[in-house]
């Protein structure tokens, strides 16, 4: 039990020389293997280091998977560490390796350690950007209803444009189908334009500068809505009143002491700066 607990605070821990130490050389481990990935995928690397590489990935893919068990055992709440996030990415970051035995190349899926690097938010105590991150995904939660009415109307766009595209154009000029011209419509639309087929009519053209156009305020749309989202969780969580002694968070702006111990409320923003 005496040497649990030391592992605990050793492979969970930051506060200790040895956690630091731990997570450097975790973290090290994690870079050197998704650097070989990517080196493994370049053709003249692959053929000429290839029996390296093998050894390179094998050592690291042993390596975490020791270290995922080990983290199980040592945790004092397994399923809640195999369950959370860290626990998923940790099981990912080596099971392309063993699917690669049964499925060619899936190894390159390894790439997905680089995952594991969001630990050096914990390690360097920059947990002010994991709440900032945690603002933007409330952000994109509460105005999810808001885009999807903006994707289904952009949807509705670009098949009605994809058909009128097919009917003006026609097969000569590349729009075969409604299904390609819908393609050309997404690819005009999101201003990409990768060329491969374009219109040759005067008013294919015409239609095509207008969707060029309105690809631009297109664009502005979602990004406007989710950073109002985000303005609005910012200033909510400034004003929000929280009882430091039971943690109730307390909605009404007039609000002195809460409403279940009695204790002089403050402001979260407050609190979370101390």
């Amino acid at each position: 039990m005496e040497l649990r607990k030391k592992l605990n605070e050793i492979v969970f821990g930051t506060d200790t020389f040895a956690g630091k130490l731990f997570d450097l050389i975790l973290i090290s481990f994690i870079l050197i293997s998704v650097f070989s990935v990517i080196l493994d995928s370049v053709p003249s690397f692959h053929k000429k280091y290839r029996e390296i590489f093998w050894i390179i990935e094998w050592f690291f893919t042993v390596t975490f998977t020791v270290e995922y068990f080990l983290r199980i055992f040592i945790s004092e709440k397994p399923l809640k560490y195999i369950t959370s996030f860290f626990g998923i990415v940790d099981l990912v970051s080596f099971i392309p390796t063993y699917l690669s035995l049964i499925i060619s190349n899936t190894h390159y899926l390894l790439v997905i350690r680089v995952l594991r690097l969001l630990r050096i938010f914990r390690i360097l105590k920059l947990l002010t950007f994991i709440k900032q991150g945690e603002i933007i995904l409330l952000a994109l939660k509460q105005s999810k209803n808001k885009i999807f009415v903006f994707l289904f109307t952009v949807v509705n766009l670009v098949v009605i444009i994809g058909a009128m595209m097919y009917v003006i154009e026609g097969e000569e000029n590349g729009f075969t189908s409604i299904p390609k011209s819908i393609y050309w419509a997404i690819v005009t639309l999101t201003t990409v334009g990768y060329g491969d087929i374009s219109p040759k009519t005067p008013i294919g053209q015409f239609l095509a500068s207008v969707i060029m156009i309105i690809g631009y305020s297109i664009i502005a749309v979602p990004t406007g809505i989710v950073t109002s989202e985000i303005t609005s969780i910012s200033i909510k969580k400034k004003n929000l009143k929280i009882c430091p002694k039971c943690h109730y968070k307390d909605y009404e702006k007039d609000s002195k002491y809460c409403r279940k111990c009695g204790e002089k409320l403050q402001n979260l923003s407050t609190l979370q700066k101390l």
